[in-house]
């Protein structure tokens, strides 16, 4: 079974949810600068993380319904994030705090080795999406990721699409069209 799907159930299992919470379209979860260390399922809706430099915003990750998304590198340094997460549609959260997350992983050896797996997974999705950044065409990028998550492109826009692919909107609309 899906590793998030069984955090999920423990989280929820164990009552340790510590609130919903719903984000209007284009309403940002976390802000760069900020600290957070709470970890967030996506009930409904869709999110983009994203950083900015000089002259873009780049799309890092999306989160939708039944994933698990935080600002990760404040999750787990616990310092000021240079992350951005926005809704892209209106979205429904559950909110788990870092130290009773911590807390429930800790309680069992199966816990932590769901974790574990998660961010395996999360770690090898990672390396796939560097690899095509890097050494793939365009062309490639895109059947690579409309292969791998073709909810994408019904949850979210192609301009985000593109941002997250390294190409311009108009880029990804040719090669939909091809």
């Amino acid at each position: 079974m899906n590793p998030i799907q069984l955090i999920f159930d423990k989280i929820s299992a164990a009552h340790l949810w510590e609130k919903k919470l719903c984000l209007k379209r284009n309403e940002f979860l976390h802000k760069q600068g900020s600290i957070d260390t709470k970890l967030y399922y996506v009930q409904r809706g869709s999110l983009r993380i994203f950083v900015i430099d000089a002259l873009e915003e780049h799309t890092i990750r999306f989160g939708y319904r039944g994933n698990l998304i935080a600002a990760l590198d404040s999750f787990i340094t616990e310092q000021p994030s240079e992350l951005y997460i926005q809704a892209l549609k209106s979205t429904e959260l559950l909110v788990i705090g870092k130290a009773a997350f911590m807390d429930m992983l800790n309680s069992s050896p199966d816990n932590l080795q769901l974790w574990h797996k998660m961010l395996e997974q999360m770690v090898y999705q990672q390396m796939e999406r560097e690899r095509d950044i890097l050494t793939a065409s365009p062309l490639e990028r895109y059947q690579r990721v409309l292969k791998r998550s073709p909810q994408l492109f019904q949850e979210v826009a192609h301009k985000y699409i593109a941002s997250y692919l390294r190409m311009s909107p108009e880029t990804l609309s040719r090669l939909k069209k091809s």
